[in-house]
């Protein structure tokens, strides 16, 4: 039984970190500009523009508020068009992905908007472009707390991939329900929950060490 349980196991965890590694990869791609845009489109903001600014955080907010179960069941054919399945890991990563694109924007314009105003008003009194104050001034400011805000949604992606494992996702949440609750293997289900703390703990302490490390180099 040890012999059949570490292979199930290995292969699981291999599954979960493969998807939440991809899906916080694309979620990055489209929540960074995103969150940018948030912050830059505000009032009184570097490219102030209030009706792309409440359109686009309409959006955001519509997409945060519905439950990552429904999310994936509704979007199973937009899944299938992508990827040619609506099961598997594969098919996992695109609302893994679409789940997280709205809570990374709102990551990034909060730790945007930390930045103190006057570094802005330096760099725009000296001349300053906006896209020269965004990557000159205001990533790296925040950096920190980017990282921060990165490392959460990446735990948040990691309780989300075990949703996903109910509806066949793969991963260690459909182990757990295959083998663990289906054929009530608790040892299954224990070792599954203990892997999964382990990467929230491991990705946690590394998140802290960067954010950390990049605030001593700011400072």
């Amino acid at each position: 039984m040890f012999q059949i349980t570490i292979p199930l196991l290995f292969n699981a965890t291999l599954e979960t970190i493969y998807m939440v590694i991809l899906s916080s990869v694309f979620a990055t791609i489209v929540g960074l500009p995103l969150g940018i845009v948030l912050y830059a489109t505000r009032k009184n903001h570097i490219l102030s523009n209030p009706p792309i600014y409440h359109t686009l955080a309409t959006i955001v907010n519509i997409t945060r508020s519905i439950p990552f179960i429904i999310l994936m069941i509704a979007i199973i054919p937009f899944t299938r068009f992508l990827v040619g399945t609506s099961i598997g890991t594969a098919a996992a990563i695109v609302p893994l992905s679409i789940v997280a694109m709205p809570f990374i924007a709102r990551v990034v314009e909060n730790a945007l908007l930390e930045v103190h105003q006057g570094l802005i008003e330096a760099a725009t009194s000296m001349g300053a472009t906006a896209l020269q104050i965004i990557t000159k001034v205001l990533i790296p400011e925040s950096l920190s707390s980017l990282i921060n805000g990165l490392t959460l949604t990446i735990i948040n992606l990691i309780g989300y991939s075990a949703m996903a494992g109910a509806v066949g996702g793969g991963g260690l949440g459909d182990l757990a329900i295959r083998y663990g609750y289906h054929r009530f293997d608790y040892k299954i289900m224990l070792m599954t929950i203990v892997i999964m703390i382990i990467l929230v703990q491991g990705i946690q302490f590394i998140g802290d060490k960067l954010s950390k490390w990049f605030a001593r180099g700011r400072g």
